[in-house]
């Protein structure tokens, strides 16, 4: 069924293997296989009305407080996509994920970063692609983005043959070890679970180091090595992440969404919250197992940024 056909749940049909396709979360496979039906709530006018923008609504920037885009590029944007797992994980295969990574080279591709995907790497190849990255020159770059699609837990993401500390990937793009992007934005967004709590929901009664980088700063000042990072994590510490075989996973197609539609016109903090509410108020799992009926989701923002963010 087409999303925008009038029925109240859509429902997805697995039509290569004849069945429904469930929502499932990225985590060891043993609690996988329970999961059944991926429910996507539609809007109903009121909510559109409200989401809707006044059409006398302007953009308002402030030089001073907004990152500087204009320069060659936008700059790079890292995709690493893990699928398939060692037995020894004791993961399971992300169907779905390609979906995911598909979309997102598209989104960021039309925002004009620089979109590389790497599939199926290991943590040495993960340590390795990144700090190659950060290594490079960006200069001539007004930002960079990095996106994780894989299993994890809390701090850790997973690569094929085992996981590792984030912070080990994430600190190699600090002020101090990667100065052609020191007071630049740092992007990331991961997708992966953070623990093994389910977020059951509350029903509610009213529904649903470059000189141009830092002219702004006294030139005796100095900046916090860990400023200007973004992290835009798809659930908060502790609990699972959704992910559908069929249709990619709520945070990240909730993210395409939200930066096809406003990516070019609404500040980033803008956009993610518009993200969590899409993940929050449109996506709910569905089971006849009461246990793993009706779970939600909501993403998690973790932000330095010292200034505003444009594309």
């Amino acid at each position: 069924m087409e999303e925008d056909q009038p029925s109240p749940v859509l429902i997805q049909k697995d039509e290569d293997h004849g069945g429904d396709q469930g929502d499932v979360v990225d985590a060891k496979p043993d609690r996988t296989e329970r999961f059944s039906l991926f429910v996507k709530k539609k809007k109903n006018e009121q909510e559109k009305q409200a989401e809707a923008p006044p059409r006398n609504q302007h953009r308002i920037i402030n030089p001073t407080f907004t990152y500087k885009m204009d320069y060659g590029r936008v700059g790079k944007c890292i995709i690493i996509n893990n699928k398939k797992f060692e037995a020894r994980t004791e993961m399971a295969t992300r169907n779905g994920t390609d979906k995911d990574a598909e979309e997102l080279k598209k989104c960021f591709r039309s925002l004009r970063f620089e979109v590389i995907v790497h599939n199926d790497r290991t943590c040495d190849d993960m340590m390795k692609l990144l700090k190659q990255a950060a290594e490079e020159n960006h200069k001539d770059a007004a930002c960079f983005a990095c996106i994780f699609l894989s299993h994890g837990k809390e701090g850790v993401i997973y690569g094929t043959d085992g996981f590792m500390p984030i912070k080990d990937l994430t600190t190699l793009f600090r002020g101090d070890k990667c100065k052609t992007l020191l007071g630049k934005p740092k992007l990331f967004f991961i997708q992966a679970c953070r623990g093994e709590e389910f977020d059951d929901g509350m029903q509610t009664d009213s529904g649903p180091a470059d000189d141009n980088a830092v002219t702004d700063a006294n030139p005796s000042s100095k900046i916090p090595v860990e400023a200007d990072f973004l992290f835009a994590y798809s659930t908060v510490p502790g609990y699972f992440s959704w992910r559908n075989p069929g249709n990619g996973s709520w945070f990240v197609q909730s993210l395409c969404s939200m930066l096809n539609e406003h990516g070019k016109q609404l500040e980033i903090m803008q956009i993610l919250t518009r993200v969590n509410y899409m993940v929050a108020i449109e996506y709910e799992s569905c089971s006849d197992n009461p246990v793993f009926n009706e779970k939600k989701q909501i993403p998690c923002v973790m932000s330095m940024l010292t200034k505003e963010l444009y594309f």
